[in-house]
Protein backbone atom coordinates (compact mmCIF):
# COMPACT_ATOMS: atom_id res chain seq x y z
CA UNK A 1 0.00 0.00 0.00
CA UNK A 2 1.62 3.22 -1.09
CA UNK A 3 0.55 6.66 -0.05
CA UNK A 4 1.57 9.88 -1.64
CA UNK A 5 2.28 12.80 0.64
CA UNK A 6 3.35 16.25 -0.36
CA UNK A 7 6.25 17.20 1.85
CA UNK A 8 7.58 20.67 1.33
CA UNK A 9 11.35 20.69 1.45
CA UNK A 10 11.73 24.38 0.71
CA UNK A 11 13.52 25.00 4.00
CA UNK A 12 16.05 22.30 3.12
CA UNK A 13 16.71 23.79 -0.31
CA UNK A 14 17.80 27.08 1.24
CA UNK A 15 21.55 27.76 1.25
CA UNK A 16 23.42 29.22 4.24
CA UNK A 17 23.62 32.78 2.91
CA UNK A 18 19.92 33.17 2.22
CA UNK A 19 19.06 31.51 5.52
CA UNK A 20 21.28 33.99 7.38
CA UNK A 21 19.67 36.92 5.55
CA UNK A 22 16.16 35.61 6.31
CA UNK A 23 16.98 35.12 10.00
CA UNK A 24 18.58 38.58 10.18
CA UNK A 25 15.37 40.12 8.82
CA UNK A 26 13.32 38.25 11.43
CA UNK A 27 15.60 39.24 14.35
CA UNK A 28 17.80 42.18 13.31
CA UNK A 29 19.56 42.58 16.65
CA UNK A 30 21.19 39.14 16.54
CA UNK A 31 23.71 40.04 13.81
CA UNK A 32 24.26 43.40 15.52
CA UNK A 33 25.14 41.59 18.74
CA UNK A 34 27.43 39.19 16.90
CA UNK A 35 29.21 42.04 15.12
CA UNK A 36 29.60 44.02 18.34
CA UNK A 37 31.00 40.99 20.12
CA UNK A 38 33.52 40.41 17.33
CA UNK A 39 34.49 44.11 17.31
CA UNK A 40 35.09 44.17 21.07
CA UNK A 41 37.14 40.98 20.92
CA UNK A 42 39.21 42.38 18.04
CA UNK A 43 39.75 45.64 19.92
CA UNK A 44 40.78 43.71 23.03
CA UNK A 45 43.30 41.67 21.08
CA UNK A 46 44.65 44.84 19.48
CA UNK A 47 45.06 46.54 22.86
CA UNK A 48 46.57 43.40 24.41
CA UNK A 49 50.11 44.44 23.53
CA UNK A 50 49.74 47.96 24.95
CA UNK A 51 48.01 47.12 28.22
CA UNK A 52 50.87 48.56 30.30
CA UNK A 53 51.42 46.96 33.67
CA UNK A 54 47.87 45.57 33.87
CA UNK A 55 47.80 41.83 34.46
CA UNK A 56 46.72 39.67 31.55
CA UNK A 57 43.85 38.11 33.52
CA UNK A 58 42.41 41.52 34.45
CA UNK A 59 42.60 42.69 30.84
CA UNK A 60 40.82 39.55 29.62
CA UNK A 61 38.13 39.86 32.30
CA UNK A 62 37.44 43.46 31.25
CA UNK A 63 37.16 42.48 27.61
CA UNK A 64 34.87 39.55 28.46
CA UNK A 65 32.57 41.79 30.51
CA UNK A 66 32.46 44.40 27.73
CA UNK A 67 31.65 41.79 25.07
CA UNK A 68 28.98 40.13 27.21
CA UNK A 69 27.48 43.50 28.07
CA UNK A 70 27.18 44.39 24.40
CA UNK A 71 25.52 41.07 23.56
CA UNK A 72 23.08 41.31 26.49
CA UNK A 73 22.25 44.89 25.49
CA UNK A 74 21.59 43.82 21.90
CA UNK A 75 19.39 40.97 23.12
CA UNK A 76 17.44 43.35 25.37
CA UNK A 77 16.92 45.82 22.53
CA UNK A 78 15.87 42.96 20.27
CA UNK A 79 13.29 41.73 22.76
CA UNK A 80 11.98 45.26 23.20
CA UNK A 81 11.75 45.67 19.42
CA UNK A 82 9.92 42.34 19.08
CA UNK A 83 7.48 43.27 21.85
CA UNK A 84 6.86 46.64 20.21
CA UNK A 85 6.16 45.02 16.84
CA UNK A 86 3.91 42.36 18.33
CA UNK A 87 1.88 44.34 20.84
CA UNK A 88 1.93 48.05 20.01
CA UNK A 89 2.61 48.35 16.30
CA UNK A 90 -0.03 45.89 15.16
CA UNK A 91 -2.09 47.19 12.29
CA UNK A 92 -5.63 48.09 13.33
CA UNK A 93 -8.22 45.68 11.94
Amino acid sequence: MSTSTDVSLSSYDEDQGSKLIRKAKEAPFVPIGMAGFAAIVAYGLYKLKSRGNTKMSIHLIHMRVAAQGFVVGAMTLGMGYSMYKEFWAKPKP
